[in-house]
Formats: structure tokens, C-alpha cells, sequence
């Protein structure tokens, strides 16, 4: 590439975007995080993963296949659980209001 002084301008304008870049997310060894752009739409760079096509194949084609309490349909299982008890616990909350409101009810008629 030869040097063209009309073209510092957009050279300097590159540059910026590059060092505004996301940067990845990953992090080495000793603590410290990558320093490479992170891939566009993702969170890694493409060293760490953030390449498209990375990452290891899904369901039973993967050598790391699991079955029981960590795939996906144990997790959607959990979140629908902890969904009813959060329902059924406001439920029951309002019950506790509604009856100590009956029951305090009463006592302030007797005290007339």
C-alpha cells in the first residue's frame, strides 16, 4: 500500500472506530482480559470462540451430550416450576391478607 496524504483522514477515522470496538470478554491465564475486538454481534473475539461456525455441534452429536438434570428441557422445566411457585406464593399471600382481614373484622365489632 503506497502512502496517499488525501487518505490520512479515513485512515485516522479507522483507527478510531477500531479502538472504540467492543473488546472481547475473555480472559488469559494471569487475569487479564483479552485485548482483540470482540467479533460483531457476539461477545469473544474469534480466537476465543466468537467465530462463526465455533463452538461444538448440539444434542447428541457432541462427544459432551447430556441428558438428565443440565439440558435444555430440565432447565425450561425449572424455570416453569419456580414460575408456578411464584404464582401460587402470591396466591397464598393474598389468602393471608384476605383472613387476617376477616378475622380482625370481628374483633372490632366485639369491642363496640
Amino acid at each position: 500500500m503506497t502512502y496517499d496524504p488525501m487518505r490520512q483522514g479515513d485512515v485516522a477515522r479507522r483507527l478510531a472506530n477500531m479502538a472504540a470496538a467492543p473488546r472481547c470478554s475473555a480472559r488469559a491465564r494471569a487475569g487479564s482480559p483479552c485485548k482483540q475486538a470482540a467479533v460483531k454481534g457476539r461477545r469473544r473475539c474469534r480466537m476465543h470462540g466468537g467465530a462463526h461456525g465455533s463452538g461444538g455441534p448440539l444434542g447428541k452429536r457432541n462427544g459432551n451430550y447430556c441428558r438428565g438434570r443440565f439440558t435444555k428441557r430440565a432447565a425450561e422445566t425449572k424455570r416453569w416450576v419456580r414460575a408456578m411457585l411464584e404464582q401460587a406464593n402470591a396466591a397464598s399471600a393474598k389468602m393471608d391478607e384476605a383472613l387476617a382481614a376477616l378475622q380482625a373484622s370481628p374483633r372490632e365489632q366485639g369491642a363496640k
